[in-house]
């Protein structure tokens, strides 16, 4: 198991060091650089995010079907790496789009095979543990990220460029790194019943998750809207990268320990947790005036996110056929990006018209409500396969 989960692990880390460097500055750049507005940036992120997630569902189909991981995880994060040189290349918002793009599809080639991966490489006791321990590395590597992103923002003056390039060299380790891991042992997925994938076969509670999934993640816009809501509130765009470090490193403490202790206490009150936290943060920054107040919500934003994203994943695998895991990864990751553009779109465009407040409140309604059905709707006792 542990063979696996750290080098994949480190693999995210890389990726993520790369991607961390970027991603804090393109708010800062299309609207500072660029001139663009956060109607734009809202569709930029709704575009990238929605085609990365639609492919998900038929990466994890294929994965499942030809029994590899691997090859695909490899294929992925290849294009995510093409994807950060586009970003040197632009000179538009279009040339944005392009970037996030090309990084974005590669995410959604790579996550299904590689959480089905994770799963097969591990037991359902220890399940949690190994998405939180996987999730604590790659957010490592985004707090590494964001720290060279910042240093290298403030020691150059605000030269955009030279952070993209040096962006790339992670990127390219991460891809060569994930040639070392081993996919899981074939007669554990050749020996289980070949079915095709029906709605109908999955267990109730995952059925239901998923729609409350897609349901909360139409408030749940980009986390650029968070970085330019610091900033047209006083801060400036190197202490919106800090604020962005502050955020991960709450998500890399938490991370671990919440996936160890789901493992104990079932998924199922952490996620009710962490959507709860979403809603009163988000909340909070519709309201946040004060700088001390705008720190606090970005660290408490974090934790939101360490209950939720290892856990998460951990819970789908667990109810998830053992011979459609990937499937199942892929088609939530799809349900969630049929979301996540009008999300986008739709926070831009209350920003746009009623003010920044405006996609906050949207946002953290939904999230509160998430956690009551979530709360509501999964009581049955939390089982592991």
């Amino acid at each position: 198991m542990y063979r696996n989960i750290i080098i994949l692990g480190l693999v995210s880390l890389f990726t993520d060091i790369s991607s961390e460097m970027i991603y804090p500055l393109v708010p800062l750049y299309l609207t500072g650089v660029l001139g663009a507005s956060p109607a734009i940036l809202g569709v930029i992120e709704g575009i990238a995010e929605s085609l990365a997630s639609l492919l998900k569902v038929f990466s994890g189909r294929l994965s499942d079907k030809i029994k590899q991981r691997k090859p695909m995880a490899i294929a992925g994060y290849g294009f995510s790496a093409v994807g950060k040189v586009l970003f040197i290349l632009a000179t538009s918002w279009v040339g944005i789009l392009w970037a996030r793009v090309a990084d974005r599809f590669g995410k959604g080639i790579r996550t299904a095979p590689r959480d089905a991966l994770i799963s097969e490489s591990t037991s359902p006791d220890i399940r949690g543990k190994a998405f939180g321990l996987h999730r604590a590395m790659d957010t490592a590597g985004a707090v590494i990220g964001i720290f060279l992103a910042y240093w290298l923002f403030t020691h150059y003056q605000g030269d955009y460029i030279l952070v993209f390039w040096l962006a790339a060299i992670p990127a390219v380790l991460g891809v060569a790194m994930l040639f070392l891991a081993n996919e899981a042992k074939q007669h554990a997925l050749n020996t289980v019943k070949k079915n095709l994938f029906s709605w109908s076969r999955l267990d109730p509670r995952l059925r239901y998750y998923i729609l409350i999934s897609f349901l909360f993640n139409l408030g749940n816009s980009s986390n650029q809207f968070l970085l330019i809501r610091a900033n047209h509130a006083g801060f400036s765009a190197a202490d919106v990268i800090l604020l962005y470090l502050l955020m991960n490193i709450t998500y890399f403490l938490i991370s671990y320990p919440a996936g160890r202790l789901s493992d104990k206490i079932g998924r199922r009150s952490l996620l009710v947790a962490g959507y709860l936290l979403y809603g009163l943060v988000y909340l909070g920054f519709a309201q946040a005036g004060t700088h001390w107040t705008f720190i606090l919500l970005f660290a408490v934003y974090g934790l939101y996110t360490g209950l939720t994203n290892g856990i998460e994943k951990a819970f789908l695998a667990d109810l998830a056929p053992t011979d459609q895991r990937a499937t199942v990864f892929g088609l939530h990751a799809t349900v969630v990006g049929l979301a996540l553009l009008p999300a986008s779109i739709l926070a831009g465009l209350l920003w746009n018209f009623f003010g920044p407040q405006a996609p906050f409140l949207f946002g953290g309604i939904l999230g509160i409500l998430a956690a009551i059905a979530v709360w509501l709707g999964l009581r049955q006792p939390h089982t592991v396969q």
